[in-house]
């Protein structure tokens, strides 16, 4: 099922990412630059693991893990975290816990597009993406 998702992936439209960053407590100049980065997102499978790449002026970053395994991210804003992406239904839903606190993005595919969901503390931040 996240055959779907394997893609490359353009940034097209945010909406609330300024507040979600902040609510992550994220400093303002790091802010300013994922305000203004188009970060493209290249989704794929190797064998039973699942590769997300994200590429931006700003910083790349890449994990890569199985569904529904724990993994250590490092986050583009330096966070040290613990990871699971799982499956729910049609949705590719990714859990980060760090220092008792704990984020969740919800990808899934609306009219050909990817739609993700961030959602912290309350603070919620959507970001669509078209397939480049």
């Amino acid at each position: 099922m996240v055959d779907a998702f394997c893609a490359t992936w353009k940034l097209v439209d945010s909406q609330n990412f300024d507040e979600y960053m902040k609510s992550l407590g994220v400093g303002f100049a790091t802010r300013q630059v994922g305000n203004v980065t188009k970060p493209t997102i290249v989704i794929s499978h190797e064998g039973d693991k699942v590769v997300i790449k994200t590429l931006s002026t700003f910083k790349n970053t890449e994990i890569s893990f199985k569904l529904g395994e724990e993994f250590d991210e490092t986050t583009a804003d330096d966070r040290h975290v613990k990871s699971t992406v799982s499956l729910e239904g049609d949705n590719l839903v990714q859990v980060q816990r760090w220092d008792g606190k704990e984020t969740k993005f919800v990808r899934e595919i609306k009219d050909g597009k990817m739609v993700m969901t961030l959602t912290f503390e309350g603070v919620q931040a959507v970001r669509t993406y078209e397939k480049a």
